[in-house]
């Protein structure tokens, strides 16, 4: 199987997104790199708002993610409450 992966830049409103992916993804690898933070899974990763939102303590809209997104690998399935990454195989 394939991963998946997506990476934001290193700052700190990204900081709360990868740490909500994180715990909702345990099975994830958070890479830090200069700059950039890589989060890759086999199978499927799931960025939900709710995780965020309770991170950031405010509300936050999916749509802001493209705001610090570098790259991302896979299959994009999106609504107003989540976002997953998966490969088809």
């Amino acid at each position: 199987m394939s991963k998946v992966y997506i990476a934001l830049q290193d700052n700190d409103e990204s900081r709360y997104i990868v740490e909500a992916i994180a715990e909702d993804n345990p099975e994830a690898t958070v890479i830090h790199m200069p700059a950039m933070i890589r989060i890759e899974m086999e199978g499927k990763l799931c960025v939900n708002r709710e995780s965020v939102e309770e991170k950031m303590g405010r509300d936050w809209d999916i749509q802001e993610l493209n705001i610090n997104l570098i790259t991302l690998g896979g299959n994009v399935e999106e609504s107003d409450d989540c976002l997953n990454l998966y490969w088809n195989e």
